[in-house]
């Protein structure tokens, strides 16, 4: 019973709903760090299933902008090079959530790696991949992502 309880389903679930009924609309960042090799940064949360561009809310107060450099640092260990800002790719409406959800999505130009990001509540596991590598369990809406920047196309209108 518990373990039916607390499977990542559920805990998705009761995330969103929670985030839904306290907050009405929300706005999240992700942000597409790339590495000298050409290899991109994804996470892989405790919570939900898949690799993920690091991410997450904005806080009251923040730009998305400064929401993303804080959570690059949180999940990933990376912070952004002062002096070289971050590039807007994309803003989008998300599907899920009753469609309630906005991501705007970011690419680090220049970033240093501080140290491998170890395992903690949030984020089971950071790691770079080759776009032309990446785990089978990438969400979908990460590979389409990638493959925009990648292919220089204009962003999509929905996550």
């Amino acid at each position: 019973m518990i373990g039916t309880l607390l499977d990542r389903p559920l805990l998705q679930w009761l995330f969103q709903f929670g985030a839904l009924a306290t907050r009405g609309m929300t706005l999240g960042v992700r942000g597409a760090a790339f590495d000298e090799r050409g290899r991109v940064c994804l996470v892989r949360h405790t919570y939900v299933a898949g690799w993920h561009l690091p991410g997450g809310g904005v806080e009251v107060g923040e730009t998305t902008a400064d929401a993303m450099i804080r959570e690059f640092r949180e999940e990933a260990e990376i912070a952004v090079a002062i002096g070289a800002p971050l590039r807007l790719h994309g803003f989008f409406r998300s599907t899920a959530a009753a469609g309630r959800d906005h991501i705007a999505v970011y690419i680090a130009p220049a970033f240093t790696l501080l140290r491998p990001k170890a395992p903690d509540r949030e984020i089971a596991e950071a790691a770079f991949f080759a776009l032309d590598a990446l785990p089978e369990a990438t969400t979908r809406a990460t590979r389409e992502r990638l493959g925009e920047i990648a292919e220089g196309r204009s962003p999509a209108a929905t996550w």
